[in-house]
């Protein structure tokens, strides 16, 4: 087992390793209403039965008419009688009659006999009729049956995170209900006999346990239910049960502290004797001490026990590694580019993902760290927008300098 992984080879392997396991996870899909679907993972090939429009419609307020009429002969102006009206919702109810213009409105139905809209900024309105400036020509303003999605067009592949997009897209077909995926079961708890809730007293030397909550809340954003085990103490065999109790009813654990090599970190040990550890400590600040590995079909992952490491770890691994493992596909972190406002201190040999606050003005995007970058302070993450990605064999950015930053709104969504 290589001593210090990369994140990325550490990324690649979680992402390979489980999505073979999702492949093996003989899942049956749900069905739920589209409207409900946002952030799942759809369990099937969706084409839509209908094309979008249904019939041909305007595509903006004018009048139908029929190119062929011989009114358009000539060099314009034309007139024209107008008689009758489509408006959307309101179909025309008969044929355009010859030689005549429709009044007509975005997205109403072109009436049988038309080909064409000549739109109402090319008109002049004069009694019972219209000046026309232009001659139109068969298809003018018109959006023919299919205009926006042909029946038969694929909407949604298996395997696909639905976003808000693919729900507008589907619904406009009129598809009500989709086949999903089911949510990943994940279990999560703290180690540590200095935790306490919220709510408890603090003795000397004991901390609130903020890690629970920050991993319930980003893992909120997944397809998956989360079941708070709470926090357990520094004991190798109440680490183990909880882990083997975990492993038979959910898909992944997550757990945050005792994977260190101090000598109340038991959760690495425990693992390795109800399940398989994969590896162990990455070339990563914060985060090195992170554990992968399983119990049965169970995933397991290991977070350092520091705020901001748990957090950090969270975004770069568990996150993508979750989305492999619920079937969705490898979605690389957005990583833009910017220039530092300030010196960026680096020690070479871990890559570092220091929290940072980014802004855009004329000269193009700018970072700065924000203040202390500690592991144990979560107050690094106040005003943060980012994560300054600085690589591993970097020995600082100096100012003005590029460096890639991951923004949270990629990372979080």
């Amino acid at each position: 087992m290589k001593e210090l992984l990369d994140v990325e080879d550490a990324r690649a392997l979680l992402v390979h390793s489980l999505s073979a396991r999702a492949q093996a996870f003989e899942r049956t899909s749900e069905r739920i209403a589209v409207a409900t679907a946002r952030g799942r993972i759809s369990a099937k090939r969706v084409a839509t039965s209908v094309d979008v429009p249904v019939c041909a419609t305007s595509a903006m307020d004018g009048y139908a008419v029929c190119s062929a009429d011989p009114i358009w002969r000539g060099a314009p102006p034309h007139r024209a009688r107008v008689a009758g009206a489509s408006r959307a919702g309101h179909p025309p109810t008969a044929s355009l009659e010859p030689n005549t213009a429709m009044r007509i409105f975005t997205g109403a139905v072109l009436p049988a006999g038309s080909d064409a809209v000549v739109i109402q900024e090319n008109t002049r309105a004069h009694g019972d009729g219209i000046d026309v400036d232009t001659t139109p020509e068969a298809g003018d303003w018109v959006r023919e049956p299919g205009n926006d999605v042909k029946r038969g067009t694929q909407l949604i592949a298996a395997g696909h995170e639905l976003n808000a997009f693919d729900l507008a897209r589907l619904t406009s077909c009129g598809v009500a209900s989709i086949d999903v995926r089911p949510k990943l079961r994940v279990a999560i708890f703290s180690t540590g006999d200095e935790l306490r809730d919220v709510g408890q007293s603090l003795a000397p030397g004991d901390v609130y346990d903020s890690n629970r909550l920050v991993l319930r809340e980003l893992l909120a954003k997944s397809a998956a239910t989360v079941t708070d085990l709470g926090i357990v103490a520094d004991d190798e065999s109440r680490t183990v049960a909880m882990l083997e109790s975990a492993a038979h009813d959910h898909d992944a654990i997550l757990t945050s502290g005792g994977v260190s090599v101090g000598d109340a970190d038991f959760v690495r040990r425990a693992l390795e004797r109800v399940g398989k550890l994969e590896f162990w400590k990455l070339a990563l600040r914060p985060g090195k001490p992170i554990a992968y590995g399983s119990i049965g079909a169970c995933a397991f992952f290991g977070l350092p026990g520091n705020p901001v490491s748990t957090i950090v770890t969270y975004l770069l691994i568990v996150k993508p590694a979750l989305a492999a493992l619920a079937g969705a596909p490898e979605a690389p972190p957005l990583r833009v580019s910017a220039r530092a406002r300030v010196a960026i201190a680096h020690e070479p040999g871990r890559a570092e993902y220091q929290r940072g606050t980014y802004s855009i003005d004329n000269d193009g995007i700018h970072v700065q760290p924000t203040g202390d970058q500690g592991s144990n302070r979560i107050d690094s993450f106040t005003h943060a927008n980012c994560l300054i990605e600085v690589p591993k064999e970097n020995p600082g950015i100096p100012i003005g300098a590029r460096v890639q930053i991951l923004p949270f709104d990629g990372l979080l969504s």
